[in-house]
């Protein structure tokens, strides 16, 4: 087995000092791809994952980019691009969370989490794919929310999840005639600090397998779908949850 098979690829990651980015960046460095990630505010952290990834023998670099300012997403992508020449891997995984009734969160707050959780998935695959060839590979973090809300106070952000899921599918169209690969990964229960403290408790007896997901796992099957034997897969929506929707 081969266990480099990203060496050699050039890979873009947002959000990627903390929890599942953090994973993501890891696992693709470790499998030998060169790895330029973003942060938005916790540069210490970014910075510290640089340090890790190195003295594990990968290679990574961290700039600092807002998701939500499309221009600053589309510069920090292509001088990430212009640097190694091309670009081979995009992984969209800048996201945030919100929780409040319609009654509760204003309009402003529907604008914040769609201009990062959507339209950075946007701005991110328009300047990414400009420098992708054939074998490229775009994918997005989503999350099961996309297909059941499961609680109260989640349309906002379950309606930003299943407009990633939808323009997965439409992207996966646009680029397929040019050998571009398009997924979105959708983590259920993930032990993460975005998560709320009362989360793991209550979901816990809801997840078959009887445990939270790691964000090496959903980091695992980033990997695969960037990798070379997930060439037939695109379009898809692949969930990553435990049984937890089953």
């Amino acid at each position: 087995m081969n266990t480099r098979p990203l060496a050699g690829k050039i890979a873009f990651v947002t959000g990627g000092s903390r929890g599942i980015g953090a994973a993501i960046v890891r696992r693709l460095a470790l499998q030998g791809a060169s790895v330029t990630f973003t942060y938005a505010a916790a540069e210490e952290a970014a910075q510290a994952l640089v340090v890790a990834v190195t003295t594990s023998g990968g290679l990574a670099h961290a700039v600092r980019a807002d998701s939500a300012d499309a221009q600053a997403l589309a510069a920090a992508i292509n001088t990430a691009a212009a640097a190694h020449g091309r670009l081979d891997i995009l992984v969209n995984n800048a996201g945030v969370i919100t929780h409040g009734s319609v009654d509760d969160l204003p309009v402003e707050e529907f604008d914040r989490v769609f201009a990062i959780n959507v339209r950075a998935v946007y701005a991110g695959t328009r300047a990414a794919v400009r420098h992708m060839g054939e074998g490229g590979s775009v994918i997005t973090v989503g999350s099961i929310v996309a297909d059941r809300s499961g609680f109260p106070g989640t349309a906002i952000y379950s309606a930003s999840k299943g407009a990633i899921k939808s323009m997965t599918r439409g992207f996966a169209r646009d680029l397929g005639p040019r050998g571009i690969t398009v997924n979105n990964v959708q983590p259920g229960p993930i032990a993460t600090d975005m998560n709320p403290a009362y989360v793991e408790e209550l979901v816990l007896p809801l997840i078959p397998l009887g445990r939270m997901g790691q964000a090496d796992e959903i980091a695992a099957m980033v990997a695969h779908l960037a990798g070379p034997e997930a060439r037939f897969t695109t379009g898809a929506s692949l969930t990553v949850d435990g049984g937890f929707m089953s």
